[in-house]
């Protein structure tokens, strides 16, 4: 029997293009669909016999496009741990790196500082053709989309990022862009809420996003500030893109703090003023709780927030910072400031917020997860069954089909990922096959390293990696989704 063609049989279709599911049959062949519909058999290749075909039945499941996490910080995790389970077992077979201006190329260093160090200890490439090499060899279990970070840019080009670059320094962070972008690298990402990009002006971002216009590259932001002053920052981003002539994707759009819980009801119809004129998007988690290093400017005594991780004390891991507080008979940010560096989980959002931006046409999602935390955030291992089960199955929130669009189709066209995203004949392989009565997340924040329920097979560019009945990762044929270079104009 031939292993590199497989026909999906009496499943319902959801494609992934937003249009209505239908029941049908799918015929992959090497990493590509090869023909869909209940013929599909029938349009298999001269010299391909049925017996040479794997059946499966899908009956009662769902197949679709393997899903895209839009917002990871992956970078360092798909070299380290390649079989890629927390994100493989949720049905993702690709992920967007190199977010909120933090990736591991091009800065080289063995001590990465501040925001830095949520991505791991591996910043050993000096270019995007030696971190392709990397995860080339590295054979992960899901394809790689890289962007690359303002932040990194920052480091490798300047003595000082306490300021703004000088015009020697921009212009070679522009230089060295450049280079990354024709190498492959899908884009910029910048952090500007993090205290190492915060000193840049717009002007510096704007000279970096015009050189990602000349690859035809996505610019993605992690706002300078998501709490009172967030409209302001919205139009510094749109302005930014405007002005160098990219498409732009909002982070992890939310309203965090209490003061501004509601103000989503003035943050997306901005969102839909803006894409008037321009090419804008956003990614979105479904959680109230959001995740970084330990801030003092974070805790404000109301919120609650769980401590992931701690080096001065690392026996903080999983334990509310109210409670340490009181432990040691003092503030919440005096206890912040004892327990840094470290990370936590800050429940900063309201629900009625994050269910606004997830029904939003213009969302998709992305865990977040940061894959080096010790206790980390639930949406590392749950956020895409989470989104199936609550918000589709049980709030109806949106069609099943819209679901599975923000999930796939919507985030391939958005970073311009060709062949990707959905279901269509001579495109990649990359299925998912889930069960819709019992897809389901299963990561808390008590116990986040749990695998989700539902999740039943996982192709990844035409080869099965995942299967329910088995704990391991099947096949790792995961790629770089890399541009082929520079474009005119």
């Amino acid at each position: 029997m031939n292993e590199r063609a497989t026909l999906l049989r009496h499943g319902l279709v959801v494609d992934g293009s937003g249009e209505p599911a239908y029941a049908g049959d799918l015929l992959l062949i090497g990493d590509t669909i090869a023909a869909m519909g209940p013929d599909a058999l029938d349009q298999r290749p001269a010299g391909l016999s049925a017996d040479d075909i794997r059946v499966v039945d899908c009956s009662g499941l769902v197949v679709a496009p393997g899903f895209i996490d839009a917002h990871t910080h992956d970078d360092a995790i798909v070299l380290d741990a390649p079989e890629m389970t927390p994100k493989l077992s949720q049905g993702v077979t690709t992920v967007v790196t190199g977010n909120c201006g933090l990736s591991v190329v091009p800065y080289v260093t063995d001590d990465p500082p501040g925001a830095l160090a949520l991505l791991g200890h591996s910043f050993r490439y000096p270019s995007m053709a030696d971190y392709v090499r990397a995860v080339h060899e590295a054979r992960p279990a899901l394809n790689v989309a890289p962007l690359i970070g303002h932040t990194a840019l920052r480091h490798a080009c300047m003595a000082d990022i306490a300021r703004p670059a000088t015009e020697p320094e921009l212009d070679a962070m522009c230089a060295l862009l450049d280079r990354c972008l024709a190498e492959g690298a899908l884009g910029l990402s910048s952090g500007l809420f993090y205290a190492e990009a915060m000193p840049a002006p717009a002007s510096e971002v704007t000279a970096l996003a015009r050189v990602v216009a000349r690859h035809r590259g996505v610019y993605a932001t992690h706002l300078r500030t998501e709490m009172a002053g967030i409209l302001d920052a919205m139009h510094e981003a749109g302005d930014t893109a405007y002005a160098a002539g990219v498409p732009l994707i909002i982070s992890h759009h939310k309203c965090a703090g209490p003061a501004n819980w509601g103000r989503t009801h003035e943050t997306l119809p901005l969102i839909d003023r803006l894409a008037e004129r321009q090419s804008i998007a956003m990614d979105v988690y479904p959680y109230v709780a959001g995740s970084t290093v330990l801030r003092e400017d974070l805790v404000d005594g109301v919120i609650d927030v769980l401590v992931c991780w701690s080096a001065p004390h690392p026996g903080a891991t999983g334990r509310m910072l109210a409670d340490i507080a009181a432990d040691w008979g003092v503030s919440q940010r005096e206890a912040c400031l004892r327990l840094k560096p470290g990370g936590a989980c800050y429940f900063q959002m309201h629900e009625d917020d994050v269910r606004r931006v997830l029904a939003h046409p213009r969302s998709m999602v992305g865990s977040d997860g940061l894959p080096h935390d010790r206790h980390p955030h639930p949406r590392l291992w749950g956020a895409f069954p989470r989104v199936l089960a609550r918000y589709w199955r049980d709030e109806r929130l949106f069609t099943l089909e819209q679901a599975v669009h923000k999930m796939s189709g919507l985030t391939a066209r958005q970073f311009r990922l060709p062949d990707r995203g959905e279901l269509r004949p001579g495109w990649r392989a990359d299925v998912v096959v889930f069960d819709p009565e019992r897809v389901q997340d299963l990561a808390t924040y008590e116990r986040p390293l749990q695998r989700s329920a539902g999740i039943e097979r996982v192709y990844v560019n035409g080869q099965l990696a995942l299967i329910s009945s088995h704990a391991s990762c099947r096949a790792r044929a995961g790629r770089v989704l890399v541009r082929e270079g520079p474009r005119p104009g």
